[in-house]
């Protein structure tokens, strides 16, 4: 008789099923620093409706274009992460949140200057601008700026994004917003909200909104994960 040491096929397949049950009911929960269920997550700072060449201010997931004159590699589009930060060749990351685009191309040029170039030519333009509108970014189907012409709810944006994608953590949405000046956050449980059991929370322009998920990016997840929550309706 030959005895075989390998578990039965079956039994490999249900150690299988049930850790995949396992992973996707760990990924698909509440949790971070940011918190739910916040009463006084006020409206936000009203838009400043001024040109972008007059004075404008660079605000998180604004789109950049920057061009370093005869240097192909660094000049390019770059988005603001949500920490009011771009990341170029060269210098790594450089703050751009709060600043108009002069005083960015001083900073970028100043920086690059320093160690790596003798008298860049560096110019900043804006390329998009989240200022007149909500981002939605995440695990969404079509992430990106949506114009707001009326009042929005959280699900409504969400869904002119094309909706969640299979691996979002619908119970992990993530609303910023500028109240007195001061850059804020709330965390959103939307699967109670397409259930009834929690309100549909209104959403303005100038937010930004963060859906949780497998393949978000890194500085995404960091910010998720990993911001302390006091820091959080408080200035930051």
């Amino acid at each position: 008789m030959v005895r075989s040491d390998k578990p039965a096929f079956p039994a490999v397949l249900a150690a299988s099923v049930a850790a995949c049950l396992m992973v996707s009911g760990c990924a698909d929960k509440r949790g971070g620093p940011i918190p739910y269920n916040v009463s006084d997550f006020g409206t936000p700072d009203a838009p400043e409706l001024v040109p972008l060449e007059a004075g404008y201010k660079i605000g998180p997931m604004d789109t950049l274009t920057v061009k370093v004159f005869k240097m192909p590699d660094l000049s390019g589009d770059y988005e603001v992460d949500l920490a009011g930060h771009i990341s170029m060749p060269l210098i790594g990351e450089v703050t751009a949140y709060d600043l108009t685009t002069s005083q960015l191309d001083a900073a970028l040029t100043q920086k690059l200057g320093e160690k790596y170039l003798q008298n860049p030519d560096v110019s900043v333009g804006i390329k998009s601008s989240t200022r007149r509108s909500v981002t939605v970014d995440g695990a969404v189907n079509k992430a990106g700026a949506i114009p707001v012409f009326g009042p929005t709810t959280l699900m409504q944006a969400v869904a002119s994004a094309g909706g969640t994608r299979e691996d979002a953590n619908a119970r992990r949405v993530a609303i910023f917003r500028t109240i007195g000046g001061k850059r804020q956050a709330a965390a959103f449980d939307l699967t109670s909200i397409r259930r009834g059991e929690a309100p549909d929370p209104e959403v303005y322009a100038g937010d930004i909104v963060v859906i949780d998920g497998s393949a978000i990016k890194a500085a995404q997840k960091q910010i998720l994960n990993t911001m302390p929550v006091l820091s959080l309706f408080r200035p930051f």
